[in-house]
């Protein structure tokens, strides 16, 4: 098997929360939600899921208006239930195209649903999302560029978080690990201030 350089894993973003760059490379994500956390702020709305890292996706106020329209305003709801997001490099900010996280699939719907979202004062657009089902030929739940890079972030915090975080795990993603195991036990280790070994994952 030939060993993949992958230059992907040197620019996941450090950042607290799900970034559109997370997604760069054609990759999509389908997010199980398991926490709603609303607060005060430009960014009112964490979705928390599966495998998350610790970088829960936080909506832009278009992607929020989406998700009312399709499964109403009650977020104590949408625990449980999944989406699946992709980067748009159409997404505008302060006058240019910087990318944007979009959602295309959502479950608990049984056809597509279309609305029209605002995209300056005087331009609005339809936005269709269509139904996640079961036999969608959707990604698995999280890239590899993805957990990849939540898992280093986690090695970063010491021994005990990362043996937390290895537990949490699914096969498929503890099989994607593999190649940096390694690498996350040194990173750990250092963070625990020990001069060799690591959690033992």
């Amino acid at each position: 098997m030939s060993n993949i350089n992958d230059m992907l894993k040197t620019i996941v973003p450090k950042s607290s929360q799900l970034n559109a760059d997370d997604l760069i490379g054609d990759h999509s994500l389908t997010i199980k939600i398991t926490k709603v956390s609303i607060a005060a702020g430009d960014q009112p709305v964490a979705l928390h899921f599966e495998n998350d890292g610790g970088k829960p996706y936080m909506p832009c106020k278009s992607m929020r208006r989406v998700m009312v329209n399709v499964w109403g305003s009650d977020a104590n709801k949408y625990v449980g239930r999944s989406m699946t997001l992709y980067r748009d490099d159409k997404v505008v900010f302060g006058g240019m195209a910087v990318g944007g996280i979009r959602i295309s699939h959502m479950s608990h719907i049984e056809k597509d649903v279309t609305l029209a979202l605002t995209v300056t004062r005087a331009n609005r657009k339809p936005f269709t999302v269509k139904p996640l089902r079961a036999d969608n030929p959707q990604p698995t739940a999280v890239s590899s560029t993805q957990i990849m890079g939540a898992a280093r972030e986690v090695a970063a915090k010491g021994g005990v978080a990362m043996k937390e975080y290895w537990k949490g795990l699914n096969a498929e993603n503890r099989e994607l690990l593999k190649p940096i195991t390694k690498e996350l036990q040194d990173i750990a280790a250092v963070a625990d201030g020990i001069d060799s070994g690591g959690p033992t994952v």
